[in-house]
């Protein structure tokens, strides 16, 4: 089956990156708690941006971590180099 075919269906197959990945989309989770925590205990905006850019980056990346585990799928599948190189720019505008 080729990308092209697969490309609504690729997953996380490497157990360790899904597992790293979901670790760091728990650790967003708690983040993000921790955040509305402190808009209702109305603390200081600069306190709640620093977290805020805490969260953007560390879900940045969590994205480069898919984006990488993605590539590697794509890297190991018996699709074309064209059609390996169509999936990732798909999945790369995504991003954008």
């Amino acid at each position: 089956m080729s990308l092209q075919q697969e490309k609504e269906q690729v997953k996380l197959a490497d157990s360790s990156a899904k597992a790293d990945l979901l670790r760091r989309v728990r650790r967003i989770e708690g983040q993000a708690r921790g955040i509305a925590r402190m808009i209702e205990e109305d603390r200081d905006c600069s306190e709640v941006l620093q977290q805020l850019a805490a969260v953007r980056s560390a879900a940045h990346q969590a994205t480069v971590a898919l984006v990488r585990a993605y590539a590697t799928e794509c890297m190991v599948s018996d699709s074309s180099p064209d059609e390996i190189a169509e999936a990732l720019s798909v999945a790369l505008s995504r991003l954008a």
